[in-house]
């Protein structure tokens, strides 16, 4: 009866499959951020990155610099994509309770599933909040965007203070929920829906603020 090769030789024989730049630095982040869900923001390294891909540290070092690079480009990547999906509830955010509930869920999403809430807690620990620069823009289009929006509609000109004030409550308590949500739920007997709830029912309001 013919043996059959070990795992190990059918992998060592395998050819390295060739990676575009865009699609090896966007299989870094993918591998990154699945890095940073298990096991949390010190797991993300550019060799434990370049392992999970197969390919060398230099091959990484090369697109990304440092692992300091590779983390700012993933919690950029996150607030990138969150503002992307923000954009298409924001119309009816003033008045509409269930698209405020929406509004709420995709940042808490990225805040507790998607672990921006873990990474943005390890870069202001270990105070390198320059790491957040790469998302001041898009907090800033952020902004701007819910505020033309509601200028559409006919808000007033105290608008930009109700439109910041609500992205602060919002990153904020998705911020807490994702470092210390379950237990203070279980400490209060509240369901762990509950800041989610809490914060749908403020954001309209906050709208309205002068």
């Amino acid at each position: 009866m013919a043996l059959r090769p070990r795992a190990s030789s059918v992998r060592a024989a395998r050819p390295r499959r060739r990676r575009t730049p865009e699609c090896a630095r966007a299989e870094a982040l993918a591998s990154a951020r699945a890095l940073l869900l298990r096991e949390g923001p010190d797991a993300i390294t550019l060799q434990r990155v370049a392992s999970d891909l197969g390919v060398t540290h230099s091959n990484l070092l090369y697109h990304f610099g440092s692992a300091a690079e590779l983390r700012s480009n993933l919690m950029g990547t996150m607030v990138t994509e969150l503002a992307g999906a923000l954009d298409s509830v924001v119309a009816s955010l003033h008045s509409d309770v269930a698209a405020s509930r929406a509004v709420v869920d995709m940042v808490f999403d990225a805040f507790v599933e998607r672990g921006a809430g873990r990474l943005a807690a390890w870069i202001a620990l270990t105070d390198n909040l320059d790491l957040l620069k790469p998302i001041e823009d898009a907090v800033k289009s952020l902004v701007r965007g819910i505020e033309e929006k509601f200028a559409g509609a006919g808000a007033g000109a105290g608008v930009h203070r109700g439109v910041t004030s609500a992205v602060l409550l919002l990153a904020l308590t998705a911020f807490g929920d994702s470092m210390i949500g379950g237990p203070l739920q279980s400490m209060l007997e509240r369901d762990p829906a509950a800041p989610r709830k809490v914060v749908a029912f403020l954001l309209p309001r906050l709208f309205e603020s002068t």
